[in-house]
């Protein structure tokens, strides 16, 4: 009789995945290369340690730092935060705002860390967004409809396909010409159908459907219709639809979002993934990072601090009367 072994470790629990269309995404050309010991050794080692951990996760996985403080025993919440924006300096990691399809309700975003196993540059990022870089899963078949798996070359000849023949009339005429069915009032000649087609046909470039073109043509008629022709043309032409409005501008497709802070902003406004706020220096009591400002605005505040102690030192200081001990100032 076989016993289980009650020693062996418990299988490790599965990483949380993020909502449905939520979560990491690879960015583009990131699993080219394959995984080796040397892919973050240029890293801090704890930026290290879980950009490792990053790079395994699947797509979809949640990488908020509640989750990831919970997926490793080393490091906490705290840490993982600054990590993730080190990660986010060295260009690994950058977190986006995504429309994704809307429902009928109106536009919806959908919330993205996008990771890079390559470091990749502000600029490339920039790209990205800008649509200049395709995302991982959004390739498109270039294999023609026209050519199924059974019209591939297999060495025996391929019976010739039958050619079907071409419609010889279009849908204004069909729509026209089937009106005498709906109301026999309405019945046009092939003469008729002829010379009302191109009012019609305006009515499909608007978007119009035959059902609605039908619709309009042959509700609310008089109890005789003497002249169909003239009639149908009179309507056509008063029941115009009006030309769909064209949008005046496009929603951007990516929007990036800061790192630190989840602030929204362009590329150019959010070097290395952060914004300026969370780019500033920040040193206090238990802090676990220091964010160096950058070099220009250290030398614009050291100037402005500079010609502040110029200006007080060149104003003559008023001067006071020496008073004798004892004595008190009339």
């Amino acid at each position: 009789m076989a016993y289980e072994d009650s020693n062996a470790a418990l299988p490790a629990p599965a990483h949380p995945m993020a909502n449905p269309g939520y979560g990491k995404r690879s960015a583009p050309d990131s699993d080219d290369e394959p995984r080796r010991l040397a892919d973050f050794s240029r890293l801090p080692v704890r930026e290290g340690y879980l950009a490792a951990l990053l790079d395994r996760l699947p797509d979809g996985a949640a990488m908020d730092a509640k989750t990831l403080a919970k997926a490793q025993p080393l490091y906490g919440q705290q840490a993982v935060r600054t990590a993730l924006n080190e990660l986010s300096r060295a260009g690994h990691l950058r977190r986006v705002r995504q429309l994704a399809a809307s429902d009928g309700t109106g536009i919806r975003w959908v919330f993205r860390s996008y990771w890079s196993r390559t470091a990749r540059d502000s600029e490339w990022w920039a790209r990205f967004l800008g649509g200049d870089v395709t995302p991982q899963g959004a390739h498109i078949d270039v294999l023609p409809k026209t050519q199924s798996a059974a019209a591939r070359p297999t060495g025996r000849p391929q019976p010739h396909p039958r050619q079907t023949p071409a419609p010889t009339s279009s849908t204004a005429y069909q729509t026209l010409a089937q009106l005498g069915l709906t109301d026999p009032r309405l019945s046009l000649s092939t003469t008729d159908c002829d010379a009302l087609e191109s009012l019609a046909a305006e009515w499909f470039a608007r978007g119009a459907t035959s059902t609605q073109l039908t619709s309009a043509l042959t509700s609310g008629l008089p109890e005789a219709v003497h002249a169909p022709r003239a009639f149908l043309a009179h309507r056509l032409r008063d029941k115009l639809p009006p030309e769909p409005i064209q949008a005046a501008s496009r929603t951007p497709r990516l929007i990036l979002e800061c790192t630190e802070c989840g602030v929204p902003g362009r590329p150019e406004a959010l070097p290395e993934g952060l914004c300026r706020a969370c780019r500033t220096v920040v040193i206090g009591a238990g802090s676990e990072r220091t964010i160096h400002a950058p070099e220009a605005d250290v030398h614009r505040h050291a100037a402005g601090m500079r010609a502040i102690l110029i200006a007080r030192r060149d104003v003559p200081q008023p001067s006071r009367p020496l008073l004798l001990a004892g004595t008190r100032p009339r």
